[in-house]
């Protein structure tokens, strides 16, 4: 395989989409025997002829053979970008949403509200809660934000360094587009007019019990907030209501997680009775909500380093995201069904 895919810088990339070409009907008179009128243009139109199950499985089948076809070509070539950070955009569109796409829409049906919410183009910083005891909210919501936004914009999340030291999913995390939970990166991608997302509870909240369920743990020290701050960059809440039930987590055996080097070892109705088995989600009803942003062009760079305007500005980001999934939560009815 020629790996001789093309590095490119993030503010290189554009976030464009090439508009549908229009169809084109012919002019008013323009020739003899041309259709002129609009009743004659539908009477031109002959509709497709019917097909049977079995043609409609063989143009299903040929589809999907010369997608992949061309993304075996495309890699084998280098006909692909990756920009400094390791994000790799074709195999993010090409493999990796598609095989998420199914448990977004048929496992947990994903409804997202608010996206008009988040900027057509430039640096945001969407800040979510975070649960599940293993982080799917993060993909779910990066799948969320790529299919729901006109212009399908990838998400880029700040994600712990345990994500990056663990062999092969470390790897893919980077091709998926996401970087170090640091400041130094956060403002690097806002920078260079990046989507990014950030869960300021971390391990604290995807790892917190099932009793404690919708309920914010402490956000860090608001180095989320600095990195907006000294971007210029607007802060979009973001809240995620059916992450908590997908592993309802009622113990923590933690001299396990010790030996293994895990923040946790999780103890679930399923999991590890079922073993393997138990691994499988539960079917939780998704709703994911983003917030009206709140700017931060009316501070100035040197008040990322006040303490206290930090504080304020985390802890109305904090009572947002709060406030909108009790809110959500009042609506629900029942956890999977909705």
């Amino acid at each position: 395989m020629n790996d001789v895919a093309k590095v490119i810088h993030l503010h290189d990339v554009g976030d464009e989409v090439r508009p549908r070409q229009a169809r084109r009907w012919p002019e008013r008179g323009a020739a003899p025997g041309q259709v002129t009128s609009l009743v004659e243009r539908l009477a031109a139109t002959e509709p497709p002829a019917p097909q049977s199950l079995s043609d409609l499985l063989r143009g299903a089948v040929a589809k999907r053979i010369g997608k992949s076809a061309d993304f075996a070509r495309r890699r084998i070539t280098g006909d692909y970008q990756v920009d400094e950070f390791g994000f790799d955009e074709h195999l993010l569109e090409s493999v990796i949403l598609p095989a998420l796409r199914p448990m977004s829409e048929l496992w947990f049906r994903v409804e997202a509200s608010g996206v008009e919410h988040l900027p057509e183009a430039g640096g945001a910083l969407i800040v979510a809660n975070h649960a599940g005891t293993i982080p799917l909210d993060g993909l779910m919501l990066q799948l969320a934000v790529h299919d729901r936004h006109p212009k399908q914009r990838a998400l880029r999340l700040l994600a712990a360094d345990l994500i990056f030291e663990t062999p092969v999913l470390g790897a893919l995390a980077r091709k998926a587009g996401h970087t170090l939970a640091c400041r130094e990166d956060a403002e690097r991608l806002l920078r260079s007019g990046e989507l990014t997302g950030v869960f300021p509870e971390g391990f604290k909240g995807v790892g917190k019990q099932y009793a404690d369920r919708y309920k914010l743990q402490r956000f860090g020290r608001g180095g989320f907030v600095a990195a907006a701050v000294r971007t210029g960059a607007p802060i979009i809440p973001c809240s995620i209501v059916g992450s908590e039930e997908i592993y309802p987590k009622l113990a923590d055996l933690q001299p396990l997680a010790r030996l293994l080097g895990l923040p946790y070892f999780p103890v679930t109705p399923l999991f590890p009775l079922l073993g393997p088995l138990g691994a499988l989600p539960l079917p939780s009803k998704w709703y994911i909500e983003f917030g009206a942003p709140i700017p931060t062009t009316g501070y100035e760079p040197e008040a990322a380093d006040d303490p206290m305007t930090m504080f304020e500005v985390t802890d109305q980001v904090r009572e947002t995201i709060q406030s909108t999934l009790y809110k959500l939560l009042t609506k629900r009815r029942n956890p999977f069904t909705g």
